[in-house]
């Protein structure tokens, strides 16, 4: 499967399905020294992981990562204090499929025959044939994004320890959007929002806040404490914090399901989602991502565009497009009206706005970079649909019994945040060498 990888510095290999063994990410380019720990990681693969609120499925994994190669075990010499520092060496992380019961691999067993309409399955199967993984969809689930989420996250500290941010947030569910909000203010809004559900999460508190699983442990230490909590998630879940929506608002200032830095757009949003989800029905949506302080000049011509490079999230699950800054809206505008018009203050260059979403050419222009994706609403419903056996070509009806999300939108926020990091860093680390030797 060759589709599996991305990156040519940076460069990440993905593997596993959703009801196999687990996950892996493999990560080539990351450079030595970056502490890194497990609980840090997990607290961006919580904010994708499903069962988290009212409307996303109902499926129970932890999604708890491990670090299994790549950082240092000990200080190399005594009091080097390099102890889980990244030493260069490819980076893997594993997550092991945890909730995964014959209960729900016997409903996809008995559902498999009839490709779910919106699914991979049909084409998949025509592709893979009979051996397909078909079982809950294997490596075109949306499981598969967990890996993005976890590589993603270790390109987002480098970034940041360059002065760049990544953030994403939820800009429309069911067609409630959310109006223009500053950069600075929806970044700290979404900042706010991952410390609530940090603090609101079971497995961070049980798992990491009270030591369960520490740097200090081996694999197999670690993989004796994962076999405990399988037999525990639902005594875990239980110790949850009840969610009460107004106390959230006060102590965190944010929207106690949605990372949407608006509430009356949240609370829209979450409204008209149940309202489809309790016809049987599943709703789309838009995710907005935003970088900010990367440099000018970062990207290529051509082939490799920086914006062509994050067209490339349409690889995540559900997402059906992508636009760059004021995106398809161009095709409505005059040039004048489209033109980010420049001057200078103080001898910085300053746009008037940025359409561009701050690239042109490929490249950036010092202006936040803006992407936007349309996520399309979950094909698992709950309604009857036309579909076929795959086998006989047979006619049938197919209603869903699995486990599914109301929307996907408010999961794949994280994934194209933590995606789009990985694609500034591989331009980020090709225009350091290109500015260096261009210096000499």
């Amino acid at each position: 499967m060759i589709g599996c990888h991305i990156g040519r510095i940076f460069q990440v290999t993905v593997a596993g399905g959703s009801y196999q063994e687990g996950l892996t990410s493999i990560l080539h380019g990351v450079p030595p020294g970056l502490s890194l720990t497990e609980q840090e990681i997990y607290g961006d693969l919580l904010l994708r992981k499903p069962g988290a609120d009212e409307l996303s499925s109902p499926r129970k994994e932890p999604d708890l990562p491990i670090i299994y190669s790549g950082i240092n075990v000990a200080d190399t010499v005594e009091g080097a204090a390099n102890k889980n520092h990244t030493n260069g060496t490819p980076l893997v992380l594993l997550i092991p499929n945890l909730d995964r019961h014959f209960i729900h691999i016997k409903q996809y067993q008995d559902t498999n025959r009839t490709p779910r309409p919106g699914h991979a399955s049909y084409a998949s199967f025509i592709k893979y044939g009979p051996d397909d993984d078909a079982i809950g969809a294997g490596i075109f689930s949306g499981r598969y994004t967990s890996t993005i989420v976890g590589a993603g996250y270790v390109a987002k500290k480098i970034l940041k320890k360059c002065g760049i941010e990544v953030f994403s947030y939820i800009k429309e569910i069911a067609g409630v959007r959310c109006p223009d909000v500053p950069h600075d203010q929806s970044f700290d809004y979404t900042e706010r929002y991952k410390k609530m559900r940090h603090d609101y999460d079971p497995f961070y508190q049980e798992v990491y806040v009270k030591n369960r699983i520490t740097m200090d442990m081996r694999f197999l230490e670690k993989a004796a404490i994962l076999r405990e909590i399988e037999k525990e998630i639902e005594p875990i879940r239980a110790k949850a914090l009840e969610i009460k929506a107004a106390e959230i608002r006060e102590k965190y200032g944010v929207h106690a399901v949605v990372n949407c830095p608006d509430f009356d757009a949240a609370d829209g949003m979450v409204e008209a989602c149940n309202k489809i989800a309790a016809t049987g029905d599943s709703a789309g949506g838009v995710v907005e991502v935003v970088v900010t302080g990367a440099p000018a000049g970062l990207g290529e011509p051509v082939f490799y565009k920086l914006d062509a490079e994050l067209g490339k999230m349409l690889g995540i699950g559900a997402v059906k497009a992508v636009e760059v800054g004021a995106g398809f809206a161009v095709k409505d505008m005059t040039g004048f009206e489209n033109n980010d018009q420049m001057h200078s203050e103080d001898g910085k260059v300053i746009f008037d706005s940025n359409n561009a979403g701050g690239i042109t050419g490929g490249l950036t222009t010092g202006e936040p970079i803006v992407v936007r994706l349309a996520v399309k609403p979950t094909p698992t419903i709950d309604r009857p649909q036309h579909t076929i056996d795959k086998y006989t070509l047979e006619n049938k009806d197919l209603a869903a019994i699995t486990r599914r999300d109301a929307t996907i939108a408010g999961r794949i926020w994280p994934v194209a945040e933590n995606y789009t990091a990985m694609v500034v860093l591989d331009h980020l680390i090709a225009h350091y060498g290109y500015q260096a030797l261009k210096a000499k």
